[in-house]
């Protein structure tokens, strides 16, 4: 039994013909790009520079180092919960809570909380913990002046790693291959901030990266003072600093989904990944990864080309724009699997360990509720974050576009427009299974 599968949709939940989805949202971008160019001809968003600062009162509160801590010492004493689980608890993955929590309630409940919250790992991230409390058995960190060469190339290389366990993998449900990733990702990334310094986990924990890089489409920022403020999420995105590394991690996460889209059609199931074996989900992750990084620095590019900018830079630069893509295509796979397979954690929370006679909140026996949500309006969710995330990321290229020329000629922007396109229709089939 193949447990964890994320709920998506197929085909024939949407109730409208998927030939008039995918035409209509391709035709929505190109639409957009238009009203754009007519109407979009100087900037607009706020830079790093914007926003209504906070009350010194509540920026005194969210930068306290107990409030740190404290956060961080709940969140390490869950880990050591769940680890314990996944070794001492019920056999049956169904019924052991260790696999729900690492994959549902933490990987796609980050989403939600770095949305609603700014990036909360950062501030929660249990490694930042125990690092400190090893940091004085440990010599000066002698790469920690190399750090900064290394961007976020680290994070992306983090993320490639626990999604080929979460997509991958046959086995990555299992309670033993749950807790020795938990192990071996905490011992890794703490032997490397042992090298690199405490810095090491805003560029290379993939976990804190991600939550970082969704945040910055949270209404919550910091201008380049220090000073937290409520600013537009939209030039909070734009506000995002060109960092090396940044587009890598962005393409992993979109080549991530698409495999995901890819693994659920009929070609994948009947053909390449029949037997489900790790040699071909390897392969297929890589090819998807690649042939979005591919089509995208291609567009970058030639964009930068035509527009007079160094191209070797573009890709880096237009980077924060395809985040609401990677949103929009992360909340269409795992919407469902939140709010349906995420039950499941309430549930076996109130008996973690599978004990006769134990349920602390009642709630043991309970069932998954199936009928929470339609497979219409799953459906229609998946449509519209796709959509709504392009023609976000659209308005944020412009708007890039804008203030790099003082311009916007749409023969400047329109192969970047025209590989969104692309990822829009593409990713729509493949979510659907067309």
């Amino acid at each position: 039994m193949k447990v964890l599968a994320h709920g998506v949709g197929s085909r024939t939940d949407l109730p409208i013909p998927i030939g008039f989805a995918l035409y209509g949202a391709g035709a929505a971008i190109l639409i957009s790009f238009a009203v754009l160019l007519l109407f979009w001809r100087t900037p607009r968003l706020g830079g790093a520079a914007s926003g209504r600062p906070l009350p010194q009162t509540v920026q005194r509160v969210v930068d306290a180092e107990g409030l740190r801590s404290g956060l961080q010492a709940i969140t390490l004493a869950g880990a050591v919960l769940v680890l314990a689980v996944a070794v001492a608890g019920p056999e049956d993955t169904r019924r052991n809570l260790a696999p729900w929590v690492l994959y549902v309630t933490f990987w796609v409940g980050l989403v939600p909380a770095s949305l609603l919250l700014g990036p909360i790992w950062r501030i929660a991230n249990p490694l930042r913990l125990l690092y400190r409390a090893l940091r004085g058995l440990l010599p000066p960190p002698p790469g920690a002046g190399r750090l900064p060469a290394l961007g976020l190339w680290p994070a992306a290389v983090s993320l490639v790693a626990f999604l080929w366990l979460e997509l991958v993998h046959p086995n990555r449900s299992a309670p033993a291959i749950v807790a020795t990733f938990l192990i071996g990702y905490a011992a890794v990334h703490l032997a490397l901030a042992a090298w690199f310094g405490e810095g090491w986990f805003a560029a290379g924990d993939g976990f804190e990266v991600y939550s970082t890089v969704l945040a910055r489409l949270s209404p919550w920022g910091r201008r380049d003072d220090g000073r937290l403020v409520v600013r537009d999420p939209l030039a909070n995105a734009l506000a995002t600093p060109a960092t090396r590394g940044l587009a890598a991690v962005v393409v992993v996460l979109l080549g991530s989904t698409a495999f995901d889209g890819l693994s659920r059609t009929v070609f994948w199931q009947t053909g390449p990944g029949r037997g489900n074996d790790i040699a071909s989900g390897t392969a297929g992750l890589a090819v998807m990864i690649a042939l979005v990084a591919g089509l995208y620095v291609l567009g970058t590019r030639v964009s930068g080309r035509l527009a007079g900018q160094p191209p070797e830079v573009q890709p880096r630069r237009y980077a924060a724009t395809v985040v609401p893509i990677a949103l929009g295509y992360t909340v269409a796979h795992y919407f469902s699997l939140l709010v349906l397979d995420g039950q499941t954690t309430w549930i076996l929370a109130s008996n973690p360990f599978g004990l006769a006679g134990v349920d602390l909140f009642g709630t043991y026996r309970n069932v998954v509720d199936l009928t929470a949500v339609s497979s219409e309006l799953i459906a229609l969710v998946q449509v519209g974050a796709v959509i709504a995330g392009h023609v976000v990321g659209v308005t944020l290229a412009h708007e890039r576009a804008l203030l790099s020329a003082r311009r916007a000629r749409a023969s400047d922007q329109l192969p970047l427009v025209l590989v969104m396109v692309a990822f829009t229709i593409g990713g729509l089939g493949l979510l659907f299974g067309f």
